[in-house]
Parts: C-alpha cells; structure tokens; sequence
C-alpha cells in the first residue's frame, strides 16, 4: 500500500484551499514528589532562539536526520512558511509512513480491526483551532483537523461526519490498515487477553481492581528504543502502541502553531478517544505565551488539560522546564490508585514538550530515559526529558 507524492499534494491542497491573557491561580501541588536539588536537569540548556521546532521524539530519525519531519518544519519556517503549515509538513511524514504503527497509514487498529485516527491544531496569530476525532480511511488527520479550522465555524469533527467533511473537501478515501497492521490484530485477536481495554468490574459494583499497566522497556521491549513512538512487544508477541506526534513550531517573529496527531491506544475499543484531539489536553498553543503537547496515556492527560495548564503555569512565569514537572506531578495527583504503585508511581507512561514565545524549551517524563527532538540554528537533535523519577524507580506489573 503506497502514498504518492500526487495523491498527497492534491490532498494537502484541498485541504489548506482556504488558508491564507487569561492567566489562571497557581495550581495547589501535591506534595512534592521530589524535593528541588534532586530533579535531574538536561545536559546542555539551550540559550532561548527561534525559529524554534520542538517534537516527540519519533520527529528526529537517528538513521536519517536530514529526513526528519522536525527537520522539514524547521527548513519551512526558516524559508517564510507560516508555523502551522510547517508543523503540519512535518507530522505529515509520519502520518503517511505506512511502517509506522503509531500515527496515520498503518496505525494499530481497535479492538474491531479498524484504524480510527485522530489530530489537532491550533494558529496561535489568528487564535483559530480545529480537530478530528475516530477518523477512518483518511491518512492525514491533521491535514483535515486544519480544513476543520479553516472551513467552518466548529473546532471538532468526529467519526462519520469528520469523514464526510473531509471526502467533500477532496481527500482521498484509502485503507489504513497495512499487512503489517493486520497481522498483528490477528495475533492480538487470537490471544484476547488481560492487556485489553475492559477492566474486570467486581460483582459488588465496587472500581475495578484490575490496574491497566502500560507495557514498557522493563516488562516488554520496545521495537524500536528510543525512537518515541512507544510500540512494545509484550511476551505474547503482540506489539501494543501508546505513540502521538506532536509537533510546535515558533517562527522568527515569535508566531506559533502546533498539532498532535495520532491513530491512539492500539486494540482500544472502538470510538475511544484519547487526548490528541483535545485542544488544550493533546496540543495547545497561545501566541502571546507559547505552546505544549503531549503523547503517552491520553486518559491521565485529559484530566489535568495537561497542555493548557503547560503554557498557563508558563504565562505565570514558570520555564518550560518548570511547567511540565508541575503539570506531571498534577497527573500524579489526580490518578486513581489503581494505576499508582504503594508509592505512588504510576504504572504509565506519559511525556509532555513545551516551548516559549521566546524560544525556551523543555521536554519531560515521569521516568528517566526520555528523549525529545528539537530544531533551531544548532541543527536538528535529541535531548533528555528532565523527570520526576530514576529508571530504576519504574514500578513493575501486579
């Protein structure tokens, strides 16, 4: 199953056709997780530049650095492009690489067998945004989340409709599901089993006891470590995907624009939808403060409007840095037990990246062993994710 560079310019086309200070209280934290002097700092803080693109890591490839989507975006914005256009480019890389299983073409489908895609964006000159939900047959969501903004009145299309919209503006209806994909829904089909998405709920009606525990590097090998598209193989063999892109992008004059794309929770059941599309939880972005977004447990994001609450607690002063660390220990905060270890680690894993107007930035994690990609006049790179706890702390399944 291919994506020529025809069928994607005319798609791309089609879609961009029309295209042309609220600050909130100091958030109560948790009791501090760790103290100040013991969380761990990157090895290099950049001096704030811009242009400025800042992702997931799954935006840097290591084999191919030049051909990374965060290396598209960032030769966009410095060649004049608006930042949104650019941030878009990017993530449309991933979205049509039918090896990824993450985002777009091949994405790991629901527990029907049936890839349901979702996006965001937001332009922060105009103050528009626009999203997608349980999208099918359509690779490029954010593509359609951006028609969403530029078209209509609404922010939010979802499932038959978000499809529709989309098939009248001039995408092309197409598969999702590779070979590859299918194998593996075939190989999860045929061991249904406890790392599903329904939880066990007790005769007494009492909260499920069964904690949802995210396969990791410790209790499964990622296929491609390091790579920040979070695919694991657990020791069934069945690969499961907790992967996003999201992408921002500050231009010369201090312009922003972001999107977070994503085909969710692999053998979710079927309409779920995470926080990729929900601005302010996947993606959000304010052009007088900067921007934020997330991948990992969509569910623990959701709750806390994790990338809002980013570029707030940055509006208050806050760096990058800063920020995200306090938005973690607020997902922490706001987990029910059952995914909280007796010390109060959670059993998943969650990654936030955020950028100031000025060309500040940060990447986070709960656990040592993050990476993001960045993008300005020192090249395109990975760095270390500062985090709230040492590798070894990573808390093991019940």
């Amino acid at each position: 199953m291919s994506v020529t560079r025809r069928d994607f310019l005319g798609t791309g086309a089609a879609a961009a056709a029309a295209a042309a200070g609220l600050a909130l209280p100091r958030v109560a934290s948790a009791a501090p997780l760790v103290s100040a002097d013991d969380i761990p700092r990157p090895a290099r803080v950049a001096a704030a530049r811009r242009p400025i693109v800042l992702c997931s890591a799954n935006g840097f490839y290591r084999d191919n650095p030049a051909g990374s989507p965060i290396k598209k975006a960032y030769d966009m914005v410095v060649a004049g492009a608006d930042p949104l256009d650019a941030a878009i480019a990017g993530v449309n890389i991933v979205e049509l690489d039918p090896n990824d299983m993450t985002v777009g073409l091949g994405g790991l489908p629901n527990e029907d067998g049936v890839v349901q895609l979702a996006a965001s964006c937001m332009h922060g000159p105009t103050k528009r945004a626009g999203a997608v939900g349980c999208l099918e047959d359509i690779a490029t969501p954010s593509l359609v989340a951006k028609a969403v903004m530029d078209h209509t009145d609404h922010i939010f299309l979802v499932g038959a409709g978000a499809k529709k919209f989309a098939l009248q503006l001039g995408f092309k209806e197409q598969n999702l599901l590779t070979e590859k994909s299918r194998e593996a829904w075939l190989k999860w089909k045929s061991r249904l089993n406890p790392s599903d998405s329904w939880l066990d709920v007790p005769d007494d009606s009492a909260p499920s006891r069964r904690p949802r525990v995210t396969p990791t590097p410790q209790h499964g090998a990622p296929e491609q470590p390091g790579d920040g598209s979070h695919v694991f193989i657990d020791e069934r063999g069945v690969p499961h995907t907790f992967g996003t892109i999201n992408m921002n992008v500050v231009d010369a004059n201090g312009d922003i624009g972001s999107v977070t794309t994503t085909s969710g929770l692999s053998w979710k059941i079927p309409g779920r939808v995470g926080d990729s599309p929900i601005i302010g939880a996947g993606q959000y972005c304010d052009n007088g403060v900067g921007a934020a977004g997330s991948t990992g447990r969509g569910e623990a994001n959701i709750k806390v409007c994790g990338a809002f609450l980013a570029v707030e607690l940055m509006r208050q002063g806050k760096s990058p840095e800063e920020a995200l660390l306090e938005v973690m220990r607020r997902v922490i905060a706001m987990t029910e037990k059952r995914l909280l270890d007796d010390k109060g680690r959670p059993y998943f894993d969650l990654s936030y990246y955020a950028v100031s107007k000025e060309g500040r930035y940060a990447g986070s994690s709960a656990y040592e062993g993050g990476n993001f990609a960045v993008a300005d006049a020192g090249g395109a790179r990975l760095e270390p994710t500062v985090f709230l706890f040492k590798r070894d702390e990573r808390p093991r399944p019940r």
